[in-house]
């Protein structure tokens, strides 16, 4: 595949990308777009999310995963990286292109081909992932993935209005269905942001040569904006907020926009202050604090 045809490719696949669709491209063109420009930005984003319900499950075990919608194992990827690389990986996938790029990365992975939009039960696993592949699929989902989690569900979508409505939606059915909030919320109380405000935090993806030259980029980086709802089958500790902006520096004083417990909050953390201003200069967008 020559450079020109892989701009196309991708130029192509971020147009659908940013409106919910699926790019028209070939097989071997969508892969090879895909694993340059966009398997970072999903792996990224899932390692974010993942890493969020590592250090709330603490020495819960997970011994096994399931990621729906896999693509091409971005998030497998991920979930070895929090949990070790000897859990079992199962991934759902019904692209074939995709699916034989996966198993280069996960070799010792099994690869269901199916068809999520027609399926009515999936294999138990004490994790299940769906990362960028709910919003995909305009079919109900929250019911069948939780069913399937033994111990931990974790829905990833891009962090768009969108998005965050999904995951919401997700979070709100299955906190009535008897799930426990674990990520990012600090409480499973009613999400307190209104419109046009919504929830989402920026996973950094550090971009390849390759990958700037498509994108006719300039910055060696990119930030990948997502939301996510992480949701466990028992309670797990929570923390007292979650940073839900980049935080704001003056001379003197950091201020914190967090969701808590209580609502929506703006902190105010001043150098007087020695340690909550320690903790404050070294927050950044996405971080629990205890």
């Amino acid at each position: 595949m020559d450079l020109a045809a892989l701009e196309r490719a991708a130029a192509a696949m971020s147009e659908a990308y940013r409106g919910a669709r699926t790019a028209r491209l070939g097989a071997g063109d969508r892969t090879a777009a895909y694993l340059v420009t966009r398997m970072p930005a999903t792996y990224a984003a899932a390692r974010a999310a993942l890493g969020e319900l590592r250090a709330r499950l603490g020495d819960t075990p997970i011994e096994s995963v399931l990621d729906v919608g896999a693509g091409t194992g971005a998030a497998s990827l991920a979930a070895r990286e929090c949990w070790g690389h000897t859990i079992s990986v199962t991934m759902v996938e019904r692209d074939d292109a995709f699916s034989e790029a996966a198993r280069q990365w996960l070799p010792d992975g099994r690869v269901a081909r199916d068809d999520l939009m027609r399926v009515e039960s999936l294999p138990p696993h004490d994790l299940v992932i769906a990362a960028y592949s709910v919003g995909e699929l305009g079919r109900p989902m929250a019911g069948l993935l939780w069913k399937a989690a033994r111990v931990a569900l974790v829905v990833v979508e891009p962090g768009t209005t969108r998005g965050y409505r999904l995951c919401l939606a997700i979070r709100d059915e299955l906190l009535k269905a008897g799930a426990h909030i674990a990520a990012p919320c600090p409480a499973a109380s009613e999400c307190p942001l209104r419109a046009p405000d919504w929830c989402h935090f920026a996973a950094r993806v550090e971009r390849s040569r390759l990958h700037r030259r498509i994108k006719g980029a300039e910055l060696g980086y990119e930030d990948e904006k997502f939301s996510y709802v992480a949701l466990t089958r028992e309670p797990v500790p929570l923390p007292r907020a979650r940073v839900i902006r980049r935080p704001v520096h003056v001379p003197g004083l950091i201020e914190l926009r967090t969701c808590t417990a209580a609502g929506a909050r703006s902190e105010q953390v001043r150098k007087r202050d020695r340690e909550a201003y320690r903790v404050a200069r070294h927050a950044t967008w996405g971080d629990a604090l205890s």
